[in-house]
């Protein structure tokens, strides 16, 4: 089950990866208007693990989760699945031109929960989002750090 896992996300990270540069772009100028507008309301009700409304936010959360990834010990397969669930949980609020970060960390602690160590992929895959969203972040003030 875990191999099948493995495979489903790895096909996931494929698809976001080849999506997010051309994407990326025009959504942010569409609706970074209205994100700041709803922010402070929704800011307090949002869990601070799982939330990754707006770029900022999205930069310093994954920069806290692969933090802890490069801490967890390796044999340590639970920390790694909650790194995974946490950073899949995060893709889906990030905004688009950041969402690959969660993605490629999703990939890594996928491989090291199994066991194994992070594949050539996977390491493709944090390189190329890492790429694509540091001027995101750093637009923002954040640095993004691996």
């Amino acid at each position: 089950m875990k191999k099948l896992l493995a495979t489903i996300a790895l096909a996931g990270a494929a698809c976001l990866t080849a999506c997010s540069p051309g994407g990326g772009t025009p959504a942010p100028s569409t609706e970074a208007p209205s994100t700041p507008a709803e922010t402070p309301s929704s800011s307090p009700a949002e869990s601070p693990s799982a939330a990754a409304g707006g770029v900022k936010e999205s930069c310093e959360l994954f920069n806290s989760l692969y933090a802890e990834y490069a801490a967890t010990g390796n044999d340590d397969a639970d920390a790694f699945d909650d790194i995974y669930l946490r950073a899949d949980e995060a893709k889906a609020t990030a905004p688009e031109e950041v969402s690959g970060l969660f993605s490629a960390l999703s990939l890594l602690a996928l491989d090291r929960s199994l066991g194994e160590a992070p594949s050539q992929e996977s390491k493709d895959a944090i390189q190329d989002a890492f790429l694509s969203s540091s001027a995101a972040c750093s637009a923002e003030g954040v640095t993004l750090k691996l």
